[in-house]
């Protein structure tokens, strides 16, 4: 019962600790809802009194900012008043600075500039507010004088440093950047302070609508170019007309310069005319010494070679070409980094094409006048003077690449007329190269050397064929258009292109010069001259192949082209022997029917052996005072035939003399018995000393 009781006894106290912490909470509760209710008293009662200052207050503060605001736009409206104001009054500002107009003697060029801006922006002003007002007539009238002006200023500041480049300058600079293809020194045409102004006034103009100094630009610039290469010309003209290889000094060639230029004046070109010349010389004094052949004395042919001094003047025509496309070509490269800062990239194709055209079209019509002149020589079958286009087309090649880098981003005229030069010096080369061939399958000359020496027509074609080999690259380009060569080049198995397409022309040259050598030998009457003509031009054909690096090229086209050759000397001998057969008949041993060695021969058989010695004696006399008039120019070939013969005729002689000389057949055997073998050998020692 204890415990029972202590539990209720317990529980009873945590009842009346609730019950009094219940009653505790409800009393705050009650503080709590008093309290929330006084502040939110308190908060309404303030609520009211700020609604009440907001009413009284935002309309002053409304007041203040349009105030405020008011005042703050007077400034800026004061602004536009006077700027509108100034629009009215620019006229009057600016007359006298426009009639001044800019530069020299007038206002400088950045006030001028600046008092047109102001014209400008006066004109857009009355243009947008005012479109019929007689201010914006005025302002209109003195903007476009002042532009005027201003375009004027840009061609005053041109003209006054348009002076053409030297020719030696020009020369010069030529020389100087020649392995380069680049300008690296630019000569110093327009100052730092008028190029200045030049960019300012071009700026300015196209910013605003003017374009005209564009044209006036190229116009100016073009007629600077176009001088200088007129100087360039008239200087190499004059160089040149003091003689004939052009070492006469210039009176444009200052004394500081002479060393430089006498011996460099040409930059990418050799003297054409003294090549040739040399050329011819050097093969001629070449033939002279090793064959004994002298070309002083000259025969009629169809090919002529010969050089004159119209050819020469011609040649170095051609020189001064070469070097005034160089020139335009450095011309046109000075003019590109001139106008780069001047004119704006979208115009420069335009303007550069102005630059240019004049100059240009010189050129070309140089080019024509050089391929006409070039194609009569073709017609007169002058092909020496005709090979100077290849120099020409060669060097222009070259210079292709840089060329047409140079206007890649420019006009494709200029780069039109460019290719239209390559391809009338490429047409007329292919020209001259199959003119020849036909020249020689046509060849009209009759008259062949008496002598039976070497015909003028094969040493000429062996000087131009040998003249070739300095345009390998060249004329394979050239000829390379045409199928039948091309068509031959598959056939042949030869790294070197150009070099296959030469030998091949070469080997087409050479078939020509024999069939036509052969026709032109069945002219001859007698077999053994007829002979020793198609000899002597097989040899020199050999020779002359052997000697330069003609067979190396022939060889490619025709492998068996030496024994062809050595074949045909060795066939023409034998035909030569035969013109001794007559002679050989009388002295070739025979069964004879009678006894030589009896006291007293018949009269039939002193007949027989008097026939013989008569026969031979008149025979050999005969022969002898021909071919002394027959020529072997070659050292080598002419001793060759002399031991032919010996070999040939002295061994039968002897025998036939040592059989028939002994025998008592006549009275006066001097009549008969004139030559001993020795003197036989002596007679054909003298064969060949007369040449015609």
């Amino acid at each position: 019962m204890n415990i029972i009781d202590e539990r209720k006894v317990e529980i009873s106290n945590k009842l009346k600790k609730e019950q009094a912490n219940l009653s505790l909470l409800q009393e705050r509760l009650t503080k709590s809802a008093q309290l929330t209710e006084g502040i939110s008293s308190i908060l309404n009662n303030f609520e009211q009194r700020l609604s009440r200052l907001e009413h009284t207050i935002l309309p002053v503060y409304i007041e203040t900012e349009t105030l405020r605001t008011a005042q703050t736009n007077i400034e800026p409206t004061l602004r536009l008043l006077d700027n509108v104001i100034s629009h009215f009054e620019v006229s009057s500002d600016v007359e006298h600075i426009v009639e001044r107009g800019p530069g020299e003697g007038g206002t400088d060029l950045q006030s001028y500039m600046n008092a047109l801006e102001r014209l400008s922006k006066a004109q857009k002003y009355f243009e947008k507010n005012i479109p019929q007002s007689v201010e914006l007539i005025n302002v209109t009238s003195l903007f476009l004088k002042g532009s005027d002006k201003l375009n004027t200023e840009f061609k005053t500041i041109l003209d006054k440093y348009n002076t053409p480049i030297l020719p030696v300058v020009l020369l010069d600079l030529i020389n100087a950047e020649e392995s380069t293809k680049e300008i690296k020194v630019m000569p110093k045409q327009i100052p730092d302070e008028a190029k200045s102004n030049l960019i300012q006034i071009a700026n300015w103009l196209l910013d605003n609508g003017r374009d005209e100094y564009l044209t006036v630009y190229g116009k100016v610039r073009g007629s600077v170019v176009q001088r200088s290469l007129t100087m360039l010309r008239n200087h190499q003209k004059s160089v040149s007309g003091g003689s004939v290889h052009g070492t006469t000094s210039s009176p444009l060639m200052k004394p500081k310069f002479h060393n430089r230029h006498e011996t460099s004046r040409r930059p990418s070109t050799r003297r054409i005319g003294q090549v040739f010349e040399r050329k011819a010389n050097k093969m001629r004094q070449t033939l002279e010494l090793s064959t004994g052949l002298s070309l002083g004395t000259r025969r009629a042919s169809h090919l002529d070679m010969s050089y004159t001094g119209e050819e020469l003047d011609n040649e170095q025509e051609m020189d001064n070409y070469l070097i005034s496309v160089m020139a335009l070509y450095r011309l046109m490269q000075f003019e590109q980094l001139l106008m780069k800062d001047i004119i704006t990239s979208a115009h420069q194709p335009r303007v550069f094409e102005l630059i240019v055209r004049e100059a240009m079209d010189i050129i070309v019509q140089d080019g024509e006048n050089i391929v006409a002149r070039a194609k009569k020589c073709i017609q007169r079958h002058d092909f020496a003077t005709a090979l100077v286009i290849f120099p020409i087309f060669k060097q222009l090649r070259n210079l292709k690449p840089e060329f047409e880098k140079t206007v890649a981003d420019y006009d494709l005229n200029v780069k039109q007329k460019f290719e239209q030069i390559l391809q009338m010096l490429h047409s007329t080369g292919a020209k001259a190269l199959e003119d020849f061939v036909d020249s020689i399958r046509s060849d009209s000359v009759t008259q062949l050397p008496s002598d039976g020496t070497v015909h003028e027509m094969t040493s000429n074609v062996l000087m131009f064929l040998e003249q070739l080999l300095d345009y390998i690259d060249t004329i394979g380009i050239v000829l390379e258009s045409d199928q039948n060569y091309t068509r031959q080049l598959s056939k042949l198995k030869c790294t070197d292109k150009n070099k296959a397409i030469l030998g091949i022309y070469i080997k087409k040259v050479l078939a020509q010069l024999n069939h036509t050598l052969i026709s032109k030998s069945e002219q001859y009457s007698e077999l053994a001259l007829k002979s020793l003509f198609r000899l002597n031009n097989n040899n020199y054909v050999l020779k002359s192949l052997q000697r330069s690096n003609l067979m190396d090229l022939y060889l490619i086209s025709e492998p068996n082209c030496q024994e062809y050759y050595y074949t045909s000397i060795q066939d023409n001998k034998k035909a030569y022997c035969q013109s001794w057969s007559k002679l050989l008949n009388y002295i070739i041993s025979d069964e004879t029917p009678f006894n030589l060695y009896s006291e007293k021969l018949k009269d039939k058989e002193r007949a027989v052996i008097k026939e013989k010695f008569a026969g031979f004696n008149k025979e050999i006399e005969e022969i002898s005072k021909v071919q002394r008039g027959y020529s072997i120019p070659d050292i080598e070939l002419r001793e060759s035939i002399k031991r032919d013969n010996k070999e040939l005729i002295i061994p039968r002689y002897n025998a036939f003399y040592n059989k028939f000389a002994g025998v008592n057949f006549t009275k006066n055997p001097e009549k008969y018995i004139k030559h001993k073998p020795d003197d036989v050998s002596t007679i054909i020692d003298r064969f060949f000393d007369v040449a015609a």
